[in-house]
Order: C-alpha cells, then sequence, then structure tokens
C-alpha cells in the first residue's frame, strides 16, 4: 500500500501517516479509485485517503486528529454493503479495518466468542465447526463480508427466520466515539441488565453513531439434524400462498427461500446450476433443523403443504452433497443476475408475509410499467423481499429508470404495512424513502438521537436520514426566532 510514497504537500495525510505508518495510508488517486463506493455502484466518490489501523488505540487516534481537525471520516469493513453505506459522499478519510481481522477467543462453555471487526463472517464458523458450533447470521456475502459491518448493518441472512439477524447474535462492543473515547458496551450475554439498550442503538446505526473495533457475539451448538426441501410452482401465487401455510402449520423453518422465474433464470446460468426446470414460475428453498425425532413429521407437513398448494414437484435433499449445491445456487443469487443483464439494482424491502401474493403483484405491474425486468429472490418466510432490477446502465435514462422501479418497490412494501430495508442498511440509496415508513417528527427524534453520539456530524454523515423535512425547518425557524 502507498507505493508512491507520501510526495504529498497536505499536512493532514502526513499526519495521518504518523499514527498508521507509511505503509498504511493511500492518498493518490489510482490507489482511491478502489474506494470510490462499495456494492452499491451506482454513485462513487473519491475519498481524502484511506488508512489501515492495526488496532483500537489507532483508530482512537486517527478519530481523534479528524475530529479536531475538521475532517470528515467513516469506517469501512469489506465493502459489501448494498445501499452505499461505506461510500465517501463527502470527501471522507475511510478507516478500513480489514488489518483488525482476529479472532480473539473463543468461550464454548458461554457460548460466546469475540472477534475484531474486520473478521470474516464465514471464517467464524469455520473456525469453530470442529468443536460442533457456529455462528448464525449468514448474508449470501458472508464469504467475504466482515462482522464489523453485518452490525452496523444489522445484517440477516437466509436462516434469520428460526435465528433471528445480528443484533439477536451480538452480546457486547467496544466503540470508539466520534470524539476518540474508546467505551465497552453490553454484559455479554448476562440477561436483563438495567440501562438502556445501547448494544441494540449501535446495532443497525449504519457507521453513524460509532466505530465497532471489539464484537462479542453469541454462538450455537450445530443442530442435530436439518433436512432440505426443494419444490417447484407452476404458479407465483400457490408458492406465495405455500410460504403462510408452512408457518401457519405450526412449522418455522430454519430458512424459507424463494425464487421467481427470472431469478431462476439468472441463478441457473451462473456459476452453480442445479438443473431448475426453465418453465417453473418459482421455486422454494425450505430447511428445517432441530432434534432428529421430530424432523420427519415436519418434512411430511410441508410436503403436504406444497401439495395442497398445486404443487409441480417437491423433493427433499438425499446428501449434503446435493442440500449444498442448492444452497451454493441461492446463496450467489445476486452475483448470479450478471449472467443475464449487464446491471442491476437490489433492492430490499419487508411485508407482512400474508401480502406476499398481493406484493408480487404489484412487483410484477412496475416491471411492466418501467419497461425494465424484475427479479425476485427473497427470504420469504419473514417476508424479507428482494426484487432485482435489471438494466442497462450504457442506455441513456436506464439508470434512472431503475432507481425510479426499485423506490417504487419499497413504497409498495409500506403501502401494505411493511418497511423499506430489512439487512442491508439505508446508506444513500433509500434517504428518501426513509419518509415513506417516518413522519418527520419521527425521523427528528432520531437525529437528535445521533446529535448525542456525533454531534459535529463527521461521521458518515448523509447517510440514513432524509434531508430535514418541512416541519424540521419550521422548528427551527421559530426556534431561532425565539432567540
Amino acid at each position: 500500500m502507498g507505493r508512491k510514497g507520501l510526495k504529498t504537500k497536505d499536512k493532514h495525510i502526513k499526519n495521518l501517516a504518523r499514527i498508521v505508518g507509511d505503509r498504511s495510508i493511500l492518498h493518490h488517486k489510482e490507489d482511491l479509485l478502489a474506494y470510490d463506493c462499495d456494492g452499491f455502484t451506482i454513485h462513487k466518490y473519491l475519498p481524502k485517503a484511506v488508512v489501515f489501523p492495526k488496532d483500537t488505540l489507532e483508530v482512537a487516534r486517527l478519530v481523534n486528529y479528524c475530529s479536531d481537525n475538521g475532517l470528515p471520516f467513516l469506517a469501512r469493513g469489506a465493502g459489501t454493503g448494498l445501499s452505499g453505506g461505506a461510500i465517501p459522499v463527502n470527501g471522507e478519510v475511510v478507516i478500513s479495518l480489514v488489518k483488525m481481522k482476529k479472532l480473539l477467543s473463543v468461550d464454548y462453555e458461554n457460548r460466546r466468542a469475540v472477534v475484531e471487526p474486520g473478521f470474516v463472517n464465514l471464517k467464524l464458523t469455520n473456525s469453530i465447526s470442529d468443536k460442533g458450533y457456529y455462528y448464525a447470521p449468514d448474508p449470501s456475502s458472508q464469504y467475504c463480508c466482515t462482522i464489523g459491518g453485518n452490525v452496523a448493518e444489522n445484517a440477516g441472512g437466509a436462516h434469520c427466520l428460526k435465528y433471528g439477524v445480528t443484533t439477536n447474535h451480538i452480546l457486547g462492543l467496544e466503540v470508539v466515539l466520534p470524539n476518540g473515547e474508546i467505551i465497552e458496551i453490553g454484559n455479554n450475554g448476562v440477561p436483563d441488565a438495567p440501562g438502556y439498550d445501547l448494544l441494540g442503538l449501535i446495532t443497525g446505526s449504519e457507521g453513524t453513531l460509532g466505530i465497532v473495533t471489539k464484537i462479542t457475539v453469541r454462538i450455537l451448538k450445530n443442530p442435530e439434524a436439518k433436512q432440505t426441501v426443494l419444490a417447484y410452482f407452476n404458479d407465483v401465487s400457490d408458492g406465495s400462498h405455500a410460504v403462510s401455510d408452512i408457518i401457519s402449520a405450526g412449522i418455522v423453518p430454519a430458512a424459507l427461500e424463494m425464487m421467481d422465474k427470472t431469478a431462476i433464470e439468472g441463478v441457473e446460468a451462473a456459476a452453480f446450476p442445479v438443473g431448475h426446470p426453465r418453465d417453473i414460475e418459482a421455486l422454494l428453498l425450505i430447511e428445517v433443523d432441530g432434534i432428529s425425532a421430530g424432523i420427519d413429521e415436519q418434512i411430511s407437513q410441508i410436503l403436504d403443504v406444497c401439495k395442497n398448494r398445486n404443487v409441480r414437484e417437491v423433493k427433499v435433499a438425499q446428501d449434503e452433497a446435493e442440500r449444498a449445491r442448492w444452497w451454493a445456487n441461492r446463496k450467489t443469487g445476486f452475483g448470479a443476475m450478471g449472467a443475464i443483464s449487464p446491471d442491476y439494482l437490489v433492492q430490499d424491502g419487508v411485508i407482512p408475509r400474508s401480502r406476499l401474493p398481493e406484493v408480487l403483484n404489484r412487483i410484477n405491474q412496475i416491471s411492466e410499467e418501467s419497461g425494465l425486468r424484475i427479479a425476485n429472490i427473497f427470504h420469504a418466510g419473514d417476508g424479507n423481499l428482494h426484487p432485482l432490477v435489471l438494466f442497462d446502465a450504457r442506455i441513456p435514462g436506464q439508470t434512472e429508470l431503475a432507481i425510479a422501479a426499485g423506490s417504487a418497490c419499497l413504497q409498495a412494501c409500506a403501502d401494505v404495512g411493511g418497511t423499506i430495508t430489512g439487512e442491508h442498511g439505508v446508506g444513500i440509496e433509500k434517504r428518501e424513502e426513509m419518509r415513506f415508513v417516518f413522519t418527520d417528527e419521527e425521523i427528528q427524534a432520531q437525529t437528535d438521537i445521533r446529535e448525542v453520539f456525533n454531534p459535529g456530524n463527521l461521521l458518515n454523515a448523509g447517510k440514513l436520514f432524509p434531508s430535514p423535512g418541512r416541519c424540521a425547518e419550521v422548528k427551527k425557524e421559530i426556534k431561532e426566532a425565539a432567540l
């Protein structure tokens, strides 16, 4: 890093280098290009510099320097975020946490582990699997996303239906506040601790309240047994109703995923095809786990539900290899869209399960109205939808059309009592869509909390919340007039 050295007259670059070392800072334009966006690539901005601290103290010193000198800054993990949360829209100093990638400790007796923020999600499960344990949150990018980034976005995953999202597995955090102060929050799993739920506040705050430098997570014992079902439907509505019927039957699968015809076309054209019929309208991938004695009965009930909803074909994975193929096919679903479209925009809304047929029908209407194909790959069991708007950025106007179509999909979610994100966060992508679900007063209450932690608004400014609404502006005018 920093192959051209520190040939610069910028005093801030020189001072930042004194904190992390000359080989742990990037400041030349050609080096910064790799950090101008995250997984949300529609908007790109160059940072002022990228620094690579090796520990919490260096993070604190960097934050303190930026704060004292009025330099905007933000934290970045693997850059896999899908809402622009790590994009340096204000020319920030990017504090990359990739060097802080240690598994610090594992306590099997109390079922917890301590990791640094740059530790890769899947690596935790791989590190403890020989002892019969795993880490439950499993976003599709788990092979490369970091746990620090998961905390920032409150990441979910295919198995969050039964096991919950990231916040349900965080026991403690070490955080560098925007003034450089280091605090520890959480009680390492001791229940009913007094005081405010600061863990819940920081988790999912999208890097706007502090920089997480150490994470204590809950680890789980591997289930005794698991089985996976693949069901094909000729009609999306039948598949959608089957989702609700399975939950209504009292079954809580570990995962209940759905893909429509366009999504199936993509995954079958990409790296892990499994031979899905190309003429089906939808498939369900259903997994149950737990005590061996109850698994067969749950599978039998699921098969009956699918048959009652006119399933064309339903089958149970015969071995672990087949199960792994099915899941590899599903988990590469987003990236697979590149096999059938030059560009795509991933959306992330949540709806009540019972409104699934209605909302999917509306998304199909949005596709027809916009003239853009929309593939649906999603966590059907908990109503977390992922419409993928397919477009070609080389065609003038198509990017803007895709953005408008994505926003319309989120409006459809909000209209039925849902919300605009389940796991990808708001970032810069959905700031204005926050108005679909919050009033100006509610948004102001949340930004008031941000002001307590981040009064100078130097940390990841311009993310998560829309520009102030008229209500907030009027309040400010009244306050200023009173003074």
